[in-house]
Formats: structure tokens, sequence, C-alpha cells
């Protein structure tokens, strides 16, 4: 069964950085599009990033120039690096997959992804 794990959540002051980590098991997800999405209360889950199975990455505006998504040796763990953090990116952060080649904007639906994590909680204070 495919599960993915994240963690590395937790209460930053805003122009600080937090590190997010996701790990995936049940299966080999090396050919499988890893990224990250975010919902705030009240507001729809939205895309955050995605690698891809070559390593291409694709941002959302909000997190461009700040956010780096990666994917570890083993190709079964995606991070989320964020710096200057703003009260707005306050939100749960979930780890998302797809076995599904995708690019740029195909990345970014909600709809497409096929295995989630739990979340994980960030807060970002004024």
């Amino acid at each position: 069964q495919l599960q993915l794990v994240e963690s590395g959540g937790g209460v930053v002051q805003a122009g600080g950085s937090l590190s997010l980590s996701c790990a995936a098991s049940g299966r080999t997800f090396s050919g499988f599009v890893l990224a990250w999405f975010r919902q705030a209360p009240g507001k729809e889950r939205e895309f955050v990033a995605a690698v891809t199975t070559t390593d291409d990455s694709t941002y959302a505006d909000s997190g461009k120039g700040r956010f780096t998504i990666s994917r570890g040796k083993t190709r079964n763990t995606v991070y989320l690096h964020m710096n200057r953090l703003r009260p707005e990116d306050t939100a749960v952060y979930y780890c998302a997959s797809r076995p599904n080649v995708c690019s740029g904007y195909g990345c970014w639906r909600v709809g497409s992804y096929t295995s989630w994590g739990q979340g994980t909680q960030v807060t970002v204070s004024s």
C-alpha cells in the first residue's frame, strides 16, 4: 500500500526558513511525480511545487524564488525548503504523488494526484 508521511512542520517567524520532508513507502517512486500542496483554513487546496521523474521542478508563483523542491537520492523522499516565509504561507502542507508524467502546469492539478500524506502544519507568525 502506498504511504506518504510528511514531517518538519512547525512555527516560524516571518522571514524565517523551514524545511519539510516526505517519505514515500510501499513501492518504488522513482517513476512518480512528487509534489507539495497546501491548504489554509477556509481555502481550497493549492499547488506549491512538484518535481518530475527527470528532476525537473515547477513552482506556483506564490513560492517561486523562495521555495525549493528536491528529491532524495533514494528517489522515495521529497523535500521542500522554504525561505523568507510570510504569514500567508501558513497552511497544512501535503505531500502527494502521481504515476503519470507531467511537466509545467500539467503538474498543478490537485485531482491528478493519486496518493496523499496526512499533512503537516506550517505556521508563520508576523
